[in-house]
């Protein structure tokens, strides 16, 4: 493959690259609360999941791998939240999921 064509077949995979590398930089550490997977299973956030698996995949072949972690982080928020009896106070997913937040 020529450069060019690699760079245009890269170019999606580094673009959600760089957003999510903007939002652990620049957003995440100000939210003040952390991703409910990490919390409750330790590991990598979902935001460090979703780069990775965008980097092994691709954008499109990575659309399932990453909503089952957003799923995954769903549960992890549910055993975490007043029924589960967690002691956090707050947690999110990057994914549009609603996260219950507990203040």
């Amino acid at each position: 493959m020529t450069d060019v064509r690699h760079r245009v077949a890269t170019a999606p995979r580094r673009g959600v690259d760089r957003l999510i590398r903007g939002y652990q930089r620049h957003l995440s550490p100000r939210k003040g609360y952390t991703c409910a997977h990490l919390v409750a299973r330790g590991g990598q956030s979902c935001s460090a999941a979703v780069r990775g698996i965008i980097a092994q995949r691709g954008v499109i072949r990575g659309i399932v791998p990453t909503m089952l972690r957003f799923a995954a982080c769903y549960r992890a928020a549910l055993m975490l939240g007043p029924v589960g009896g967690g002691n956090v106070s707050g947690v999110c997913c990057c994914g549009p999921i609603p996260i219950p937040f507990r203040f």
